[in-house]
């Protein structure tokens, strides 16, 4: 079940975090999230604001993903390509898991789409298996942004 994280779940969350980077590192995508993201303040803020979700199956938490509606300043340029549409949307960030859950970014993405069907996300060019899952899900490749350290990313959208 995807519900919103709230605070009591934080601990468990960073346990998540913590495994998705060692599972990132391990396969070929080192320099995403390094050894620090994301960091305790951003998902700190993140439930304050009502923008983690938890995936929960009984009583264990085994994944966390932040989705935010409306406009996402690293959206707004975007190079080598274009949006397919300028409507409202919803934006997945920091997708992670604890590897246990088979599907759990298509869980995520019918989440989402029942929120808004408009999508977006991206993610960084050394992150095969993401990019296969999110072009799996229906997304399309649309360019790259830049996130706030000025990091390119692969970005893609999903329109109904």
């Amino acid at each position: 079940m995807i519900r919103l994280a709230v605070p009591e779940d934080f601990t468990s969350i960073m346990s998540i975090y913590a495994y998705a980077r060692s599972f990132m590192q391990e396969t070929g995508n080192p320099n995403q999230w390094g050894n620090h993201f994301p960091p305790e303040e951003l998902i700190h803020n993140r439930i304050r604001n009502k923008q983690l979700f938890v995936l929960e199956e009984n009583g264990t938490l085994h994944g966390a993903f932040a989705f935010i509606i409306g406009e996402d300043p690293t959206y707004l340029q975007i190079d080598n390509g274009s949006w397919l549409s300028d409507a409202p949307y919803g934006t997945i960030h920091q997708v992670a898991s604890d590897g246990t859950i088979h599907g759990f970014f298509s869980q995520i993405v019918d989440y989402c789409w029942a929120q808004i069907p408009h999508l977006r996300v991206d993610t960084h060019a050394d992150n095969q298996i993401m990019q296969h899952l999110i072009q799996k899900n229906g997304f399309e490749r649309r360019g790259i942004i830049y996130v706030l350290n000025h990091s390119p990313r692969i970005a893609f959208e999903r329109v109904k």
